[in-house]
């Protein structure tokens, strides 16, 4: 069975953060919240880890993974933005989007999309998925936690740890989440095109 940890949502203990961010950096996989779902995430260099979260979601090759990052200071040597896309990020960061942007060559691979080469870059408004990153000391992969067969997410952190918690190294209890995963929107072009419609607003990008 994975570990527990129950965090404040809104000042996370400094000595648990530094217990999740070793679990990452171990090679670990977590269950954390975000301000949408929960979320699975793993060092993006850690290929064991990724693998296993690939299974848990049943993932084919061409899933976009995302990265989940503490702020835009080191966005660019992760992704390549314009600056009509960049405005676009400071403007709805930290908020409940995923970004899609052309990947750089710090990006594994194995993380980016096979033909198009992207990569999703997730800033959320919420303490303890953007302190996840900035204790590990790097961008860690992410994607929602949904379940193959599931329609809406688990929104309890002890529904998820009864349910996948031998799959996983640590779920954090963050208190409940949302139903709706991240609105995901695609910047590789100059017109931003929403590719999926979740919990942040999506017609300021239609309307653009």
């Amino acid at each position: 069975m994975s570990q527990y940890f129950e965090v404040h949502p809104e000042t996370p203990q400094p000595r648990l953060m530094k217990q999740a961010a070793a679990i990452i950096r171990e090679g670990g996989v977590v269950v954390y919240p975000t301000d949408s779902t929960y979320a699975l995430g793993c060092a993006m260099g850690e290929k064991g880890a990724v693998d296993r979260i690939r299974r848990i979601r049943q993932l084919g090759d061409e899933h976009n993974f995302t990265l989940l990052c503490r702020d835009l200071s080191d966005i660019g040597v992760y992704a390549k933005v314009e600056n009509t896309a960049y405005r676009l990020l400071k403007a709805f960061t930290p908020g409940p989007y995923t970004f899609v942007l052309r990947a750089t060559s710090e990006v594994p691979r194995r993380l980016q999309h096979p033909k198009r080469k992207t990569i999703g870059i997730r800033v959320p408004d919420h303490a303890i998925a953007r302190a996840l990153p900035e204790y590990v000391g790097e961008p860690i992969m992410t994607t929602s936690l949904l379940l193959p067969g599931q329609d809406m997410p688990f929104p309890e952190a002890p529904e998820i740890r009864e349910r996948i918690g031998k799959q996983v190294d640590l779920v954090i209890d963050g208190g409940p989440c949302g139903m709706e995963p991240s609105t995901v929107v695609d910047l590789t072009d100059e017109v931003p095109e929403v590719m999926r419609r979740g919990a942040g607003d999506a017609t300021v990008f239609e309307e653009s």
